[in-house]
């Protein structure tokens, strides 16, 4: 009795302390409508620009938009100019806990003598940058020691600034595989199992993606085959069985939980579709027929192209191993993606920032359209798709009314130049503005 009185007050006191760090670090949406203007207005539901558009925002949410709104009496007026309005832009392949220099051999002691608490405040920076540079929300697919799930947690209670997320926590995958630590001596390190998502057999996997869940996951990412940055295991090859994958797919459809698979190699995505998982993250090595089936499932391909193109321009910087991995991965990854534009496979964006920078995650958009994806089509891959795949469509990904205010503006015409969404002049998420360059 005495310990849950103990207990009781202090969540008492850190919901309080939490409450009051919260009113002081982000003010709520303001109550007095405001009106944003800009020369033109992406429409994300039908893929098309609309001239003089505008979008009129009460407290958090969209209440009109198009080229003919009526201004609310006292409304506060945004007038872009020349510009263009968008939907809040959505990475679906981000890691927010870290991000790589030039220097892997710099980046892997970091990764070991770096405390816990010190890298969160890394995360919290990487966040604000991404949320500055246009995307309001992400999907993380992987991190440790919770970095992410508590960035998201913090985000949420107002103390952070960032995008919103969804987080996978650990990804689940083999012992030895993309998904297990570095060929550490084993007499020095201890070797992790499901609670960390390192698994072996159908029952192992279970456990896993349950783990991930438990500690707050709103999505599960698995490793069916290897990975290029990873010391032990060769790129394209499975590292699963396809027991083990249905395993996983199977127990997180059934929390309600969508799956993203890490596959660089054909055979083991052909292994995850027929597992039903919902996206295939990198796709460097698939083939045709592959690209097919996903199309008639409606699973989506999410390239991470920015990704590829950075680890081939720093491959030499790599240990072998992975500098020929990258070397390869990075000699497929485009052309694939022009392949799956020609078949018709549903694509989001996606950009596996923690890789190259963050906060330059718009890059993506213009490898899209070099690569064959009409620059309206690559806008929709980075917001309405992006929605669909992360399961929040009613809230994001177009411009609509009731929906949440999570509104962009690049400048200019980006249909004609699609490098302008790395330039953004404005940035509202949740109705609170971020960024305005006027």
């Amino acid at each position: 009795m005495i310990r849950k009185k103990i207990l009781g007050a202090c969540f008492s006191a850190a919901a309080a302390l939490g409450a009051s760090y919260a009113g002081v670090a982000a003010d709520a949406p303001a109550t007095r409508p405001v009106v944003i203007k800009a020369a033109h207005l992406f429409d994300s539901v039908s893929g098309k620009l609309i001239d003089h558009g505008a979008v009129v925002v009460v407290g958090n949410k969209i209440q009109a938009v198009g080229a003919d709104v009526t201004v609310p009496a006292g409304a506060e007026v945004i007038d872009l100019g020349d510009a263009t309005l968008l939907p809040g832009f959505i990475d679906a392949h981000v890691h927010m806990s870290g991000e790589s220099s030039d220097n892997w051999y710099k980046d892997f002691y970091q990764g070991v003598m770096r405390f816990t608490a010190e890298q969160a405040l890394y995360a919290a920076r990487n966040a604000r940058v991404t949320l500055e540079a246009g995307f309001t929300s992400v999907r993380d697919v992987g991190s440790t020691d919770y970095i992410s799930a508590s960035l998201r947690n913090a985000i949420n209670a107002g103390i952070a600034e960032g995008p919103r997320m969804l987080v996978s926590n650990y990804a689940v995958g083999s012992t030895g595989g993309h998904a297990d630590q570095a060929p550490f001596p084993p007499d020095r390190i201890a070797p992790v199992g499901p609670l960390k998502g390192v698994c072996n057999g159908p029952d192992e996997c279970r456990a896993a993606v349950r783990y991930q869940i438990k500690f707050g996951a709103d999505v599960i990412k698995f490793m069916p085959s290897g990975g290029v940055l990873s010391l032990s295991d060769p790129v394209d090859v499975p590292e699963m069985t396809q027991e083990e994958m249905n395993a996983i797919v199977s127990e997180a459809h059934t929390w309600g939980r969508k799956v993203a698979a890490h596959c660089h190699g054909d055979t083991a995505a052909k292994m995850a579709i027929a597992a039903g998982v919902d996206s295939i993250e990198h796709g460097s090595f698939l083939k045709d027929d592959t690209l097919a089936e996903m199309k008639k499932k409606h699973v989506y391909l999410v390239a991470t192209m920015f990704a590829g193109y950075w680890v081939g321009q720093k491959a030499d910087t790599f240990p072998p191993a992975i500098a020929e991995k990258a070397r390869a991965a990075a000699a497929h990854i485009q052309e694939t993606f022009a392949h799956a534009v020609k078949i018709g496979t549903p694509v989001a964006l996606g950009t596996d920032a923690a890789v190259e920078p963050h906060g330059r995650n718009a890059f993506e958009f213009e490898l899209m359209v070099k690569n064959g994806l009409p620059a309206a089509q690559a806008l929709l891959a980075g917001t309405r798709n992006g929605a669909e795949l992360l399961g929040t469509a009613d809230k994001v990904g177009t411009l609509q009314p009731g929906k949440l205010a999570d509104i962009v503006a690049v400048p200019g015409n980006p249909l004609e130049n699609i490098a302008a969404t790395e330039h953004p002049v404005f940035v509202m998420k949740d109705g609170k503005v971020y960024v305005k360059k006027t």
